[in-house]
């Protein structure tokens, strides 16, 4: 579980495909800290679990899923990435809940300077569109955001204070770049709920007709 906060910009310094899985090398420094063989890291939002640490590095293994779903079947060496150690009972929630758990690669349309901040125009896929709100919170690269506003053709505004866009990868993209997106999980719990009720009702629905016939 992570808050979307960054902590830290890494570096890769490796990336090896392999037939079924990649290994990813990223040069690093602050999430090392009390960070041990197992732990879960999230790299642009996509929860990976460290399985070799060095003094200014730690090693991956990402799966042929998440290469699939996620920016990494884009990686290569020299990428700057976000990076966040997974949450900890006694750290505050500075973002919102965050499970690394990449729902789309989306697209920055183009990143405009206003006033002192920022503004993200993102594209997404349109199977993700039911989750997408008006100040509702949504993950990219890693990022806790807020939606500032929905635009057509399945694009999203997001702002970004100049604090996030200089502590992130934010500063290194341009239009055109692809992003993780994770959106939030409440919106996936209330979705299920909602089936589970609309079924529950029409279960119900089909036992009082059931019933009325038999009157008969």
């Amino acid at each position: 579980m992570f808050t979307g906060i960054v902590e830290e910009v890494g570096q890769v310094v490796n990336f090896i495909k392999k037939s079924d899985f990649a290994n990813i090398k990223i040069k690093c420094k602050t999430v090392l800290e009390n960070t041990e063989i197992g732990d879960s890291i999230a790299v642009n939002g996509v929860c990976l679990t460290v399985v070799k640490k060095d003094s200014d590095s730690f090693s991956a293994d990402i799966s042929y899923e998440t290469l699939e779903r996620s920016t990494f079947k884009y990686c290569t060496v020299g990428w700057l990435v976000n990076l966040e150690r997974a949450l900890t009972l006694n750290k505050r929630l500075g973002g919102h809940i965050v499970q690394g758990h990449v729902d789309a690669v989306g697209k920055i349309v183009d990143i405009i300077k206003f006033k002192d901040a920022y503004k993200l125009h993102v594209s997404y896929p349109a199977e993700i569109d039911k989750y997408i709100a008006e100040k509702g919170s949504i993950t990219i690269d890693g990022i806790s955001l807020t939606i500032a506003k929905e635009i057509d053709n399945n694009t999203f505004e997001v702002a970004v204070i100049p604090h996030t866009f200089d502590v992130t990868n934010l500063k290194n993209k341009r239009g055109g770049d692809f992003v993780n997106i994770e959106v939030d999980v409440i919106a996936r719990y209330i979705e299920k709920l909602l089936k589970k009720e609309n079924n529950t009702s029409k279960l119900y629905k089909n036992i009082q007709n059931l019933m009325t016939l038999e009157d008969f």
